[in-house]
């Protein structure tokens, strides 16, 4: 079937050429001044950083949090965006025969068997028609289901229940008992309105017609075919005439980073990264009829692909080898002989989900008979216990040298001599001393390892990695943003902001804020300073008094109750009102009721 797709794919896009003489096109255009062997190389990613209780002292230098205040290098982009069919960091690993499939995903031989064996459990035909009232938020599509969300006091409910209508309806405890980070998932729901509203290919032109999309900075213009995976970016600007001239020539079109551009994408992403505890990023992949964008390959992150407008036919397999499992780097470009068969295959429908994890080779072609929009919505990238050692053991290390003598007494004067791989098959009761030693000062670094900090570390880079939260209504109202401070009548009119003891406030998000002791100080990270675009901005920070720490630990185990301010744990009333105004001028707190009324 894949040589006769590429054939027909090919001679599909010679009759394109033919019908238009004398004509170069972009993509044409393109080969000649870059040629045709560019292929696309994607950046290794960074792990993240590692980071006691407020009273206790500042960690030490070398632990996690030394660094203060200063900003984390960068993650690069690929963890906002660039992800179910990324670009590859490095090599794939040696050929090995296919894994058995998961028993959630067996595959048997033929299609159409293929396709009842990935329903979910207990999803018959009925159920497929939309799924459950309550978590398709009772219809109007994605958009509905947002304005519904937004009427929820408590960001950690609406987090929750757009995962469930994401997944719905297999239920959110079945998922991660089932399926999470084991095995792929096809939902089919015979419902092409289920995402309605969240993205369109009218969305994809009037992001052309902004003029702020670029060629490789937002939009990639990618092909394969005859087992050759290409990129054709030109240089700057992609101009709509030039973009659509690309994907009438056969190319695939991925907008990297929707939510850049996207208020609904950006809302859906902030709600979930809630849920996840981890960055959601997005990308969209919009494909010609007959073609196919991206070689198979298999990614970094927990990949949900909703398919938007059209159809498209998915194979994915199983990881090759125990290595390819949940694996910290995406692959390289795969060769159709290195795959063997499926573990599932099927086209995706508008209103159906495909899920698959990490490490799950995948690649996914368009029939002829119609293009294709899905939305790949990923996460869980570089977010494994591995990650989190991968800073602990190190800034338990230094602590340990640091306290305990045992770590700083020196090696054994001849120990290069009964030591090494030279003399690793060797009887020497030296050697068995040397190596319970070892194992003594290893066990014994777990009580050093300073596991909150670490922890708070990792959450302050997941704040930083998290979009800004996307307000209501109400909230806009009762918060900063909607604050009514103007210039009218030749001066500035409501600008004080008159907060009181009597003032009722909370937290405009529980996971907005993170309390970090670093060498510096204490620090108060948050998120409503963030961009759209990853990492624009630096890491917003406030450094805070630790007595005022009781304070943000009492709006956090409070929310989503509002509290008045005469309440917080501050030493006096001045302190109280002091803090509330400085955190509801950063947009962390809002009030019960605007404090102006206008």
């Amino acid at each position: 079937m894949a040589a006769g797709g590429a054939e027909e794919r090919r001679q599909q896009q010679q009759r394109r050429q033919q019908q238009r003489p004398g004509r170069l096109s972009a993509l044409s255009v393109y080969r000649r001044a870059a040629g045709a062997g560019r292929l696309e190389r994607r950046r290794r990613g960074r792990p993240l950083p590692a980071g006691g209780k407020w009273a206790e002292a500042r960690p030490r230098r070398g632990g996690p949090g030394s660094g203060g205040p200063e900003p984390e290098a960068p993650t690069p982009p690929n963890a906002a965006g660039e992800r179910a069919e990324a670009r590859p960091r490095r090599g794939p690993e040696p050929e090995a025969p296919p894994r058995q499939p998961p028993p959630s995903a067996a595959a048997p031989p033929g299609r159409g068997e293929r396709e009842r064996a990935e329903e979910p459990a207990g999803s018959p035909g009925a159920k497929r028609r939309g799924g459950p009232e309550a978590a398709a938020g009772g219809g109007g599509g994605a958009a509905g289901l947002l304005r519904r969300l937004g009427r929820l006091e408590d960001s950690r409910q609406r987090a929750a229940e757009l995962f469930r209508w994401l997944v719905a309806p297999v239920a959110p405890g079945e998922f991660l008992g089932r399926y999470w980070e084991r095995a792929p998932l096809l939902v089919r729901r015979g419902d092409p309105g289920y995402y309605a509203g969240l993205f369109s290919t009218a969305d994809f032109e009037a992001a052309l017609r902004g003029g702020e999309v670029h060629f490789g900075t937002h939009l990639d213009v990618t092909s394969y075919a005859e087992g050759v995976r290409e990129t054709h970016n030109p240089s700057g600007r992609a101009l709509p005439a030039v973009v659509w001239d690309f994907y009438q020539n056969g190319c695939s079109l991925r907008l990297l980073s929707p939510q850049a551009f996207s208020r609904t994408v950006w809302q859906f992403l902030s709600i979930l990264q809630e849920h996840f505890g981890s960055m959601a990023g997005a990308n969209t992949y919009l494909t010609p009829p007959g073609t196919q964008g991206f070689a198979p390959h298999y990614d970094d992150i927990e990949a949900f692909v909703l398919q938007l407008e059209g159809k498209k036919h998915w194979r994915v397999y199983s990881p090759r080898t125990e290595a390819e499992v949940l694996p910290q780097f995406s692959s390289a470009n795969l060769a159709q002989a290195e795959l063997g068969e499926p573990v599932l295959e099927t086209v995706l429908e508008a209103g159906d989900l495909l899920y698959f994890p990490r490490g799950f080779i995948h690649q996914g072609d368009c029939l002829p008979d119609a293009h294709s929009l899905h939305i790949t919505v990923s996460s869980y990238q570089r977010n494994s216990w591995g990650d989190l050692l991968e800073k602990l053991l190190p800034a338990a290390l230094q602590m340990a040298l640091e306290e305990d003598v045992e770590y700083r007494q020196g090696l054994p004067m001849d120990y290069l001599r009964y030591m090494g791989v030279a003399n690793s098959d060797a009887v020497d009761a030296r050697r068995t001393a040397f190596m319970e030693k070892v194992q003594s000062l290893i066990k014994k670094l777990v009580d050093y390892a300073p596991i909150d900090a670490a922890v708070d570390q990792r959450a302050k880079s997941f704040l930083h990695d998290c979009l800004p939260p996307v307000l209501t209504q109400s909230e806009k109202a009762q918060s900063v943003y909607g604050f009514p401070a103007r210039w009218q009548d030749g001066g500035p009119c409501d600008v004080d902001i008159q907060i009181t003891k009597d003032t009722e406030v909370r937290l405009l998000r529980h996971g907005i804020i993170r309390l970090c002791n670093e060498e510096a100080g204490v620090m108060l990270y948050y998120t409503t300073e963030n961009s759209r675009v990853y990492h624009k901005e630096e890491p917003k920070f406030l450094e805070i008094d630790p007595e005022y720490t009781d304070s943000i630990e009492f709006l956090l185990s409070s929310y989503p109750n509002h509290v008045h301010v005469e309440t917080l744990p501050c030493e006096t009333l001045e302190d109280k009102i002091s803090l509330a105004t400085l955190l509801f001028e950063k947009g962390i707190l809002t009030t019960k009721k605007p404090l102006v009324q206008v």
